[in-house]
């Protein structure tokens, strides 16, 4: 089996994307100023994106009988990305997300399980994990990924977690068993206040349960990476088309970055500048930069 940099654990989805004058309170409508359906899942878009830099990507995720043979399945295999361990349900569709966006690039999101909930009778792939350098749990099942990273520790493997939106399926007890076997959190501004919240803990206290690194994302602001030391970086901002995917796209970037033993700060640098291309365009892998574009991106925003 051939090694790979990245194995990752989470949804591979169909999104759709909808922009709208603002979000309605219960019993009212809004206006949908637009609606698009693309490729998604945060696990799907990390391996897509970290695939197009270079990386050497393993993707396991629940889909439905329609994803085999679709364009989706097409494009990652034309990727290289390694499928073996996808778990394929032939009675139920592939997930599928709604994401809402506002004039202030808020979001909401509707999440349609699906073929999904079959991660709860799937055993960890422990030959595959046992194969990459970085596992990464992704938005997915939270007793799927906390098993995950418990087998991840087991092999030594750094392990690299990211709730996303799903951070309220999570329990306490086991977002900080999740935690304590991870290396790398990452997180929005919004996420790690409320993993902060949710544990009554500050960022040492966070730090103290096992993560090497805490890496905030802030959008237009930068982000923040504690480690032994707090590094402020500032962005690399584009206007926000759509901003569906800059996350998952940021952490591919890291990913890349980290595995070359680059310094922290030019990991986040380099991340910033791949996800500032995602936001460009609506989709979440609709305009993927080359290693060259992202790197020029860098040298123009530091000159």
């Amino acid at each position: 089996m051939t090694k790979n940099d990245l194995t990752v654990i989470g949804h591979t989805a169909f999104d759709y994307i909808l922009s709208v004058d603002r979000f309605p309170s219960p019993n009212e409508s809004t206006n949908v100023n637009s609606l698009e359906t693309f490729d998604g899942g945060s696990a799907g878009n990390v391996s897509v994106v970290g695939a197009t830099l270079g990386l050497k990507v393993s993707l396991l995720s629940a889909v439905g009988y329609e994803f085999r043979n679709s364009k989706y399945e097409k494009r990652l295999l034309d990727l290289e990305i390694n499928l073996d361990d996808m778990i394929i349900v032939k009675n139920k569709k592939t997930p599928i997300a709604f994401m809402l966006t506002d004039p202030d690039e808020n979001q909401v999101f509707y999440f349609y399980l699906g073929a999904g909930a079959a991660f709860l009778e799937t055993e960890v792939p422990k030959k595959t994990i046992k194969n990459c350098e970085i596992l990464h749990l992704s938005t997915g099942n939270p007793n799927f990924n906390l098993r995950g990273s418990e087998v991840g520790r087991s092999l030594d493997k750094i392990v690299s977690f990211d709730p996303g939106q799903d951070l309220h399926l999570y329990s306490n007890e086991d977002l900080k068993s999740t935690i304590e076997r991870t290396n790398i959190l990452f997180g929005n501004h919004h996420e790690i206040d409320s993993i902060l919240n949710k544990l009554k803990l500050d960022v040492d206290g966070l730090k103290g349960l096992g993560p090497d690194l805490v890496v905030k994302t802030c959008g237009r602001f930068g982000s923040i990476i504690y480690a032994n030391e707090k590094i402020k970086i500032d962005p690399i901002y584009r206007p926000a088309i759509d901003p569906t995917g800059a996350g998952d796209s940021y952490r591919a970037g890291f990913f890349k970055y980290y595995l070359e033993d680059k310094p922290l700060e030019e990991c986040a640098k380099f991340a910033s500048a791949v996800s500032s291309f995602i936001v460009e365009k609506e989709g979440c892998q609709t305009n993927i930069p080359t290693l060259e574009e992202v790197k020029n991106r860098m040298n123009e925003f530091q000159g």
